[in-house]
């Protein structure tokens, strides 16, 4: 009987310990349907340094939204291991006034859970994003290098040889 009580414990320790996430675990591409207007848009979420994660539009399937290509949308996403979720994301959604609040979680069918707000939480709309293996944008890849190295304009200088977003715009 003792063999059993610590043999469950540690399964359940083991089980949590499992279903913690990594910060970086989020790093990657997402396509996602706009709630507005359910055009498709191909988001990439990067680590900007010190904890910080940021989103970048890379690819949109409609003509109005291509000048948007580049667009770093999201700012200040860190990650919260005991709740095991990116918070504290700042959303600037092209066309629409004010800044959105937003937090994320990773769900086991490997879709990202995203809850973005104005004010509270209770204020706002939840949307899945699904990950995907490689940029629909050749001119917009995933950043690979050090995104601290800033101009006067907050445009990432990075090398060319990188391939990664080297025409980013933001807000």
């Amino acid at each position: 009987m003792k063999f059993f009580i610590i043999s469950l414990i540690f399964s359940s320790i083991q089980s949590t310990l499992l279903a913690q996430k990594h910060p970086d675990d989020i790093i990657g591409y997402y396509l996602a349907a706009d709630p507005f207007s359910e055009a498709l848009s191909q988001i990439c979420i990067y680590h900007a340094g010190n904890g910080v994660y940021e989103g970048i539009l890379i690819w949109v399937d409609d003509k109005e939204g291509k000048n948007q290509e580049g667009l770093v949308f999201m700012k200040e996403m860190t990650f919260n291991a005991k709740a095991n979720e990116w918070q504290n994301a700042i959303i600037v959604y092209p066309g629409k006034s004010g800044k959105f609040k937003a937090y994320m979680r990773l769900e086991k069918d490997g879709k990202l859970r995203v809850r973005a707000y104005w004010g509270f939480s209770l204020l706002g709309m939840t949307v899945y994003w699904t990950r995907e293996k490689e940029s629909r944008n050749p001119n917009i890849q995933h950043p690979t290098v050090n995104t601290s190295l800033r101009d006067s304009n907050e445009r990432i200088k990075l090398p060319e040889m990188t391939g990664a977003c080297s025409n980013k715009i933001r807000f």
